[in-house]
């Protein structure tokens, strides 16, 4: 199976917080569901929310397995994932959508 764009992503409350890992094909969808806590989860428990890294795939079996790597990660290492493009933890969901400002708040 392919075609489409599959996400890999991180989401956290803070730097020491709790961090989720998860996979989607529609990212702004998803990150919605996690902010507005529509699916209880440990996202919502957590109120882990803050969309602070992501990846892009063309094929979904790539994509999923990126994911089961990144959740067999110590933290350390997702920590420093995090840190290499987004050093200040800021939310990235204003860039995916293309506001800046709004996801940097």
């Amino acid at each position: 199976m392919s075609g489409g764009t599959y996400f890999v992503y991180m989401l956290a409350t803070r730097r020491d917080g709790p961090i989720y890992v998860g996979v989607t094909n529609n990212l702004v969808r998803r990150v919605q569901e996690h902010k507005s806590h529509a699916v209880r989860s440990f996202t919502q428990h957590y109120n882990v929310d803050r969309l602070v890294y992501w990846e892009v795939f063309d094929e979904p079996a790539l994509a999923i397995d990126r994911e089961k790597q990144l959740k067999k990660w110590r933290r350390a290492w997702k920590i420093a994932l995090i840190q290499k493009d987004n050093p200040d933890w800021l939310d990235r969901f204003g860039e995916l959508c293309g506001d800046r400002q709004n996801g940097n708040e």
